[in-house]
């Protein structure tokens, strides 16, 4: 279920997303094992530089009267004192550990702090290396590697142990971290711009799809006709064979309707026709009831009408052209009056419904104002936003109290019995701008008298 306030989730956010994880994972795992391997083999050579210094130790070492005796020079760094590279000579030593024999000149007064189980590893690999890690006597980080070795005229086994600074290695690994960080932070921002191309470009077909049918809700097209992948395009034949559907309904419905007006607007023709041939008491009742009958079935078949259309397929109506036309014909209608209108519509501005619907609308305000005021009236049609747009109708009449706005909108209300027309103007006016999710509202014109503001669904351009 959905919470209140969040947004759905965007494929394409979701796509980009889950690309993005895998191939970051990816990319930090692997930067993770390069910069292992690498210490690893840096490691291993440096092992090798020290095997060596064993194996020069092991073969330059003696054994006289079961004594141990170092070779006289080994390498010529550990000659120099905290030099960085040392050797040791040791033992096993009684309580656990390795006991010193001889030292290179190197480690000075200092020797190399061997763990308690070095000599339980060593038997346990006998002629192999053992590697671990030690402090100096500067305290400089060291990578030892340790041997036994067994001598004639000895029971114990001697121990070798050579040691070197590891701080290059440290230090190279460190620089090979930082580069492999940067080449690798290139690669992922390189892939991240690869998949949002990827995504926008393997989703554009469905943001076209996206456009099309807003296209055929505005009433700027009729179907679907765009060239789809394989995957969409049994979803664009649905929605065709959808549309097709639905204006199929809208036109049945509009046939029912129209069977249905002519169903009862020839009884009830009889009706008011017999009545008034026959004057008297009840021909007068049955006359006024058969015209409210009427003024009844005109009324709610125009709003089923006006909701089937607004719920069907997407039509244009140029205002403009509507504007136009109805001033002409009123201004005919009331030149005795003298009334002159002004009219006035913003460019491209149209209608989103039929003509018909619209002429109503504009008509009945329209005449509602020819009706009332002194002989000036202003029409304006002006867009509210991309799919609003405004029809406003004032007159230099006697306008409308506050109290009394509510009432002229009700079906046949009439302040004034005297004035021609049968009440339904406004009410009309009201009852179509619903139809179109829309709505009438009343107020005071700069003029003096009333203004009538529709708010009606925009065509987009």
């Amino acid at each position: 279920m959905k919470r209140p306030g969040l947004r759905p989730p965007s494929l394409a956010r979701r796509l980009v997303l889950l690309a993005l994880g895998w191939s970051l994972a990816v990319l930090v795992v692997s930067a993770v094992a390069l910069g292992f391997l690498f210490q690893q083999a840096a490691i291993r050579q440096f092992d090798l530089s020290l095997s060596d210094l064993i194996d020069n130790l092991t073969a330059g070492t003696t054994v006289d009267q079961g004594e141990v005796l170092a070779p006289a020079f080994t390498d010529e760094r550990a000659l120099r004192a905290y030099s960085g590279r040392y050797w040791e000579i040791a033992e096993r030593a009684p309580g656990g550990g390795v006991r010193p024999l001889a030292r290179s000149h190197s480690l000075w007064d200092s020797h190399i702090h061997a763990p308690s189980n070095l000599p339980d590893r060593l038997a346990a690999n006998p002629g192999k290396m053992v590697g671990f890690y030690a402090r100096g006597p500067l305290n400089e980080p060291l990578r030892v590697v340790a041997r036994q070795a067994t001598f004639p005229g000895r029971a114990a086994p001697v121990i070798f142990l050579a040691a070197e600074d590891r701080t290059p290695i440290d230090r190279d690994v460190r620089a090979f971290i930082g580069y492999t960080a940067v080449v690798f932070f290139l690669l992922g921002a390189g892939l991240i711009a690869a998949v949002i191309l990827q995504v926008r470009v393997g989703l554009r077909p469905l943001f076209a799809l996206r456009r099309e049918v807003a296209d055929v809700r505005r009433g700027k097209a009729e179907r679907l006709t765009g060239d789809y992948p394989t995957e969409l395009k049994p979803l664009s034949e649905e929605l065709n064979a959808l549309m097709a559907h639905n204006h199929e309904v809208v036109e049945r419905q509009r046939t029912h309707v129209g069977n249905l007006a002519h169903a009862l607007k020839t009884p009830i023709s009889v009706m008011i026709t017999e009545a008034a041939q026959r004057p008297g008491p009840l021909s007068e009742v049955v006359s006024r009831q058969a015209e409210v009958m009427r003024q009844h079935v005109d009324h709610h078949l125009r709003r089923a009408r006006a909701a089937a259309r607004s719920r069907g397929q997407g039509e244009r109506t140029d205002v403009a052209e509507v504007l136009d036309e109805l001033v002409r014909t009123l201004e005919r209608i009331f030149a005795e009056k003298g009334v002159r209108i002004d009219w006035d519509a913003d460019e491209d501005l149209c209608f989103q419904g039929e003509r018909q619907d619209l002429m109503e609308i504009a008509g009945n305000a329209l005449e509602n104002a020819c009706k009332w005021c002194k002989g000036r009236v202003r029409v304006r049609a002006h867009v509210l936003g991309l799919d609003r747009f405004e029809l406003s109708v004032e007159d230099d009449g006697p306008g409308l109290a506050p109290d009394q706005r509510e009432t002229v909108i009700r079906r046949g209300a009439r302040l004034d019995e005297d004035a021609p027309g049968s009440g339904l103007g406004l009410s009309i006016v009201d009852e179509l701008a619903r139809a179109y999710r829309g709505a009438l509202k009343l107020g005071d014109s700069n003029l003096g008298g009333l203004k009538v503001e529709v708010d009606l669904p925009r065509a987009a351009v």
